[in-house]
């Protein structure tokens, strides 16, 4: 089994469901949680779910060997990005060519890109009265939201749906598909 790290920027829930998923099968593949945001609640998750995380600035993943040299240190085979807000910067992507995944909120390309992502997204799906929404689960390339999609799943919208229920289908298809396209890519 590879050795999993996901980075995210905030509550974490995603990082929880995919721990959760594979400590069911008797796995436990996730050995690091990094995240750019000191605040976010996935640090408490992290430490609930007694795997080890650590914080980092941009300096460190931008201009630094430091966010590759602990990835290394722990041996992860593998970048699981579950609600991180960053661009990865390209020492990481050609060390983990064809090894990073993320999963966007919406049917990409529509309400991708840089500053779409969580409330804001279920907001504008809303606000354009789409009839549908879903995930994107996609490996990770130089731009937001970019590279080739791997899966995606949607839900209707009802014209009643404010964006906290459009978030709440979105929530229920990540937790479901997610883990289980994680799986099989590594194994």
């Amino acid at each position: 089994m590879k050795n999993i790290a996901i980075f995210a920027s905030g509550s974490g829930s995603n990082a929880q469901a995919i721990v959760e998923y594979f400590r069911k099968q008797g796995k436990d593949p996730v050995k690091l949680i990094l995240t750019n945001n000191p605040k976010a609640y996935v640090l408490e998750r992290a430490k609930q779910l007694g795997i080890e995380s650590v914080v980092f600035t941009s300096e460190d993943l931008y201009h630094r060997t430091t966010v590759l040299d602990i990835l290394q240190s722990k041996q992860i085979d593998f970048i699981v990005l579950a609600g991180f807000l960053w661009l990865i910067p390209t020492a990481l992507l050609k060390t983990y060519k064809g090894k990073i995944v993320n999963i966007h909120p919406a049917l990409l390309p529509k309400y991708g890109g840089k500053g779409m992502y969580g409330m804001k997204v279920h907001e504008a799906v809303v606000a354009n009265r789409e009839k549908e929404t879903g995930i994107t689960i996609h490996w990770v390339d130089e731009e937001y939201d970019h590279g080739d999609i791997i899966l995606q799943v949607s839900r209707p919208v009802d014209p009643t749906d404010t964006p906290e229920k459009v978030a709440a289908k979105v929530h229920e298809l990540e937790y479901l598909h997610y883990p289980r396209i994680i799986e099989q890519l590594i194994s």
